[in-house]
């Protein structure tokens, strides 16, 4: 026959503590004699003990010291077990509280009712002492779990907050240097009177990869420029950054598509040679693992003519007066590959109303929603249904085409594009 033990029966091994304090436990019971039982054993098991003789008395207490657990009556006169449950939950808490309804053996078939009122465990009256403590056991592993979780959400929130206000950082240093990079086309228009220049710098996201840009060698003689470095972000921003002092338009001493000839003036280099030279200062100078292709041009004003370099670039496209396309190249290697790489020079004659493109893969790669690119057709036809407009209004409407295209305002990559229109002077 087994022995049920005694509520005052000795201390079970192994109190827990939720924390730092003693677990303080609501012993409520408009019997004096069951809260002085109750009571007796809870602190001989280590807990700190308030008591109340009602429901009304609980709640008072409740608001002024909040206890970790509660051990309740549930027949009581006035607010009986189950309303004060209720008015528990309602209370606004730091954290969770367990709470214990005491039942008679009438009351069982309402054990359902209580969980659904917000109790957490049942004990039948006469209390058994080992059941009780199992069940102050219980429950404090849950308020146990409950303040881990708090701390370690507390935790998650302060690391969210900190990384938000890293990203706010760096946005605000992205727009910074979106406006850096931007900066480096200082001039998005030019009119040489026999031609006029217009550029598009379009980046997938604050900062990107690709550059484009012109400059005037003599009187005669013009550097058209497109350059798209790998991947995109800030690493690509900063190559595009030295790459542009490479090809400056206000320190052409610095140029290295410029030449000075003896008696005074300057002359342009062979675009073949530039690029073979770019190649170089990349793999010995620059310690990165990015490369880039690049298309560069050097443009007779006075002629049409135009000498061309392209390393992996895509195809130039060349619009003639009476609408058909052109797209042709050698292709090439991109630079900062392979040392030693050679290139090959090409080129194509301008005639008045001709115009010359320039242009990122951004544009003839762009998907639509289903993932189909452009490709060149594509954008031949664009250019076909645009073939009216002329200079940076026929750049913006390329870029409103391309959104449409895409089905939205992102591009997954940078956009850009240089316009060479051509109108020779009569002689």
């Amino acid at each position: 026959m087994t022995r049920t033990p005694r509520l005052d029966a000795p201390p079970l091994n192994g109190t827990a503590s939720v924390h730092d304090r003693a677990p303080r436990v609501l012993v409520v019971d408009d019997s004096r004699l069951q809260r002085h039982i109750l009571k007796a054993s809870l602190k001989r098991w280590g807990y700190e003990v308030l008591e109340a003789e009602s429901g009304h008395d609980a709640i008072g207490i409740c608001k002024d010291i909040e206890p970790d657990m509660v051990i309740s009556d549930w027949m009581m006169p006035g607010m009986n077990g189950l309303e004060f449950c209720k008015a528990f939950r309602a209370m606004d808490r730091e954290s969770y509280g367990y709470f214990i309804l005491l039942t008679s053996k009438s009351e069982k078939n309402e054990v359902a009712h209580g969980l659904d009122n917000g109790a957490d465990d049942f004990l039948t009256k006469p209390v058994n002492a080992a059941e009780l403590r199992a069940r102050l056991n219980a429950g404090e592993r849950i308020l146990r779990m409950e303040r881990e979780l708090t701390e370690k959400n507390r935790l998650i929130k302060h690391a969210l907050e900190k990384i938000q206000s890293l990203y706010y950082s760096i946005d605000s240093d992205l727009i910074e240097a979106k406006k850096l990079q931007q900066s480096l086309i200082r001039e998005r228009f030019r009119d040489f009177g026999c031609a006029q220049v217009s550029l598009m710098l379009h980046p997938s996201g604050h900062v990107g990869g690709d550059l484009v840009g012109f400059f005037p060698v003599n009187e005669t003689r013009i550097g058209l420029f497109s350059i798209d470095v790998s991947g995109h972000g800030i690493s690509s921003a900063l190559m595009t950054a030295r790459l542009a002092g490479y090809l400056s338009s206000t320190a052409p001493e610095q140029n290295i598509a410029i030449r000075a000839i003896a008696g005074g003036g300057q002359d342009s280099i062979s675009p073949a040679r530039v690029v073979e030279n770019l190649n170089r200062l990349v793999l010995d100078e620059m310690d990165t693992e990015h490369y880039f292709t690049l298309l560069l041009a050097d443009v007779d004003l006075a002629s049409g003519h135009v000498r061309m370099a392209q390393a992996g670039h895509p195809h130039p496209l060349v619009q003639r007066a009476d609408g058909t396309i052109e797209q042709d190249g050698p292709g090439g290697l991109p630079v900062g590959l392979f040392p030693g790489a050679s290139y090959e020079e090409f080129s194509v004659t301008l005639q008045s109303g001709d115009r010359l493109m320039i242009f990122s893969d951004g544009i003839t790669e762009c998907p639509d929603p289903d993932g189909v690119l452009l490709n060149e057709q594509g954008l031949e036809s664009m250019l076909h249904r645009l073939a009216d407009m002329r200079g940076t209004t026929l750049l913006e409407s390329v870029i409103w085409n391309l959104s449409e295209f895409a089905g939205n305002g992102d591009f997954p990559d940078d956009v850009s594009a240089v316009l060479f229109e051509y109108q020779r002077l009569a002689r």
